[in-house]
């Protein structure tokens, strides 16, 4: 408590000053080590050079900031649904920690303006979520987990995120295919059809769905679980709405059974070996 105290009575000349302006509007509270903050803002592509002739950015911040969120978010979900299984709660904590959500978080708080970059492109989609995370772990270090766990309670989720919205939607399009393909007992497969790295060395892959070896989704993403992702969502869509596709599907699962049936019936039976006396 007179640590805090102190640290805000030696603050106060400087409350008025930028950078300290704008981190508040975003954190709430004051930074106590604002060096930290600006850090955790620093992008790879404008990393600074000390005089000892280290090179920093924000990616150790987002290394400790990852797991500081995950371990919030496990406290989080935990406490909130509390007759829950184990797999709906790591099934919850995925879907808000994953990279789609916490670059929306990003861009609510405004961090994209404060973001240091030579990029020339806002293409990619990991830029402002990694920065969030380095974020939290600029505050755990400057404020501990009390705190962090506070701004990321009431500042990104009961603002930005509605839990329960959250837990009623379900977006693991690639677990939900292979369920769909299992309980009709029909082939899907997922298959990277392409990798490369786009003008801002960022990796970039392509993975297509394939069902009786005929691609029905394709997507791209900044990683192989990303492009599979977006794959099945697609494929989910076509399914859905396209009737011709479907049939097609049917009857080549119908095909299929028929002469699965026919070769089955067509095997000699085994004869038993007789045992010598």
């Amino acid at each position: 408590m007179f640590r805090k105290l102190y640290q805000t009575i030696r603050l106060l000349p400087k409350h008025g000053k930028e950078p300290y302006v704008s981190f508040y509007k975003i954190l709430g509270f004051y930074p106590y080590n604002i060096t930290l903050y600006e850090q955790a803002l620093l992008h790879k592509s404008s990393s600074i050079k000390l005089k000892s002739g280290k090179w920093i950015n924000n990616e150790r911040l987002e290394f400790l900031g990852d797991a500081i969120l995950d371990a919030i978010v496990a406290d989080i979900v935990f406490k909130e649904f509390e007759y829950k299984k184990e797999g709906f709660l790591t099934n919850m904590r995925s879907r808000i920690v994953q990279r789609e959500t916490l670059n929306k978080l990003a861009l609510n708080l405004g961090l994209d303006k404060l973001v240091k970059t030579s990029t020339r492109t806002t293409h990619n989609t990991h830029m402002y979520g990694n920065a969030l995370e380095a974020l939290i772990g600029a505050i755990y270090l400057d404020q501990g987990y009390r705190v962090a766990k506070a701004f990321v309670h009431e500042r990104l989720i009961k603002q930005y995120l509605n839990i329960d919205k959250v837990a009623l939607r379900d977006q693991n399009y690639k677990s939900k295919l292979i369920e769909w393909g299992q309980k009709l007992k029909i082939p899907v497969t997922f298959e990277l059809i392409e990798s490369h790295v786009d003008e801002d060395n960022n990796p970039t892959f392509i993975s297509a769905v394939f069902i009786y070896e005929e691609e029905v989704g394709v997507g791209q993403g900044y990683s192989k679980k990303e492009s599979q992702q977006k794959a099945a969502a697609n494929a989910l869509k076509r399914i859905n709405k396209d009737k011709e596709l479907y049939q097609k599907i049917m009857k080549k699962k119908e095909e299929t059974s028929v002469s699965e049936s026919h070769n089955s019936s067509q095997e000699e039976p085994e004869i038993p070996a007789v045992e010598e006396e």
